[in-house]
């Protein structure tokens, strides 16, 4: 059992030192032998937990998933209504908080690499659906009024407006900063919680 927890904890180590590389240094500089400096190891014991660079980076894309999916699950957990549920999950997959800045490359990082490879684009399809439900979900028990289109366009609208932010963000900080991110995400917040009904 221990030496199951120590491949786990290496797994984890260097999926952390992939996620490194790719923020410093985007995918072109994403080499077995950068993740293990970063790693502070061997080629040798990033080949043995995973074999190729490829399982690398699906590992590391499964983790980043978790990691913002549990993220939003606590966020909705610890919201009063639905309202606040759907502006706590919102924020929390933005790059407003300090930090996330890195997640918001890495992830533009796998999304560059997933156009060129279909394994990663099934991974990020199904991560991107996965949170558009939950956003359907939120804003459906906000606007439970609402017919599926008008349902349907908000919530698009939404993601599209976080996820855009996040990778404009990551390349240009200066024109797109998270005063400016925030601002709008809250205007389009409250016009969704206050629009009339119909």
């Amino acid at each position: 059992m221990a030496k199951q927890r120590d491949v786990q904890a290496q797994k984890t180590l260097l999926s952390g030192a992939t996620w490194q590389v790719l923020a410093e240094d985007g995918l072109p500089g994403l080499t077995l032998r950068a993740v293990a400096e970063r790693a502070g190891c061997t080629t040798g014991l990033v080949m043995h937990a995973f074999p190729t660079k490829k399982a690398l980076l699906l590992h590391a894309r499964d983790l980043l998933y978790e990691r913002t999916a549990a993220r939003a699950d606590a966020a909705e957990a610890a919201a009063g209504d639905p309202a606040g549920a759907l502006r706590a999950v919102l924020l929390g997959v933005s790059d407003l908080v300090e930090g996330r800045q890195e997640e918001s490359r890495v992830w533009v990082g796998f999304l560059a690499a997933a156009l060129a490879d279909e394994d990663l684009a099934d991974r990020h399809r199904a991560a991107n659906r996965s949170f558009v439900a939950r956003v359907r979900r939120l804003v459906a028990a906000c606007r439970p009024e609402w017919d599926a289109d008008r349902l349907e366009l908000s919530v698009r609208k939404l993601v599209a407006l976080v996820e855009g932010f996040n990778v404009l963000a990551s390349a240009d900080p200066a024109t797109y900063p998270a005063e400016l991110q925030r601002a709008v995400l809250e205007g389009e917040l409250q016009g969704l919680v206050s629009v009339a009904a119909g």
